[in-house]
């Protein structure tokens, strides 16, 4: 009795992280800063901690306040290791910052 076994590749996922874009000042990379919530090993209360990671935005598509999830890639830069996979969340605050820019933009056309 033969069975033909099939080999699957190993689901190579890669790590992934959601997080807040804290800064959006650089071409084509973005900071975004992951809360991290843990059990004090001997206290048992939930600690929190937070860790920025550079991530590469090919588009500048992320703004600040976004919420966004990066992908763990091969190094892009000196810093960069991570690149933006979506933005699950925008921020209401980019949309009043745009909004005064235009209108600032309007104002010096005048």
């Amino acid at each position: 009795m033969t069975v033909a076994t099939e080999k699957q590749a190993p689901a190579n996922r890669r790590n992934e992280k959601v997080g807040n874009v804290v800064s959006t000042k650089m071409q084509k990379t973005i900071v975004v800063e992951v809360e991290m919530r843990k059990a004090h090993p001997k206290y048992k209360r939930i600690v929190k901690s937070s860790k920025k990671f550079y991530a590469h935005d090919e588009q500048n598509s992320a703004r600040l306040g976004d919420v966004v999830r990066i992908r763990e890639t091969r190094p892009t830069s000196k810093l960069k290791r991570w690149a933006l996979e979506e933005i699950v969340r925008r921020s209401s605050l980019a949309q009043i910052e745009d909004t005064a820019g235009t209108a600032a933009a309007v104002e010096a056309a005048k």
